[in-house]
């Protein structure tokens, strides 16, 4: 998300006040993500966890939580400790 000359960014979601990572989304596509991630993780429970298939679930809440992560480095603003 490169901005124009002078413009501020308009990150989906902005970096933690403390420690490493991202916060709360910051616009309606980031809180669209957000809201879309824990449908996914719900729709996967539903699928997975009442035919006690655990490992299945954990493995689709990795890719999920993956694919999360892959979203807020690309859209979100560039992490670093604080």
């Amino acid at each position: 998300m490169n901005p124009e000359p002078g413009k501020r960014p308009d990150y989906w979601f902005p970096a933690k006040r403390r420690g490493w990572g991202w916060g709360l989304p910051a616009n309606r596509k980031g809180w669209a993500v957000l809201l879309a991630f824990y449908a996914l993780v719900a729709a996967g429970a539903a699928l997975f966890l009442p035919r006690h298939e655990t490992a299945g679930f954990v493995v689709y809440c990795a890719v999920l939580s993956l694919l999360l992560v892959l979203v807020c480095w690309r859209t979100g603003e560039p992490p670093r400790w604080r």
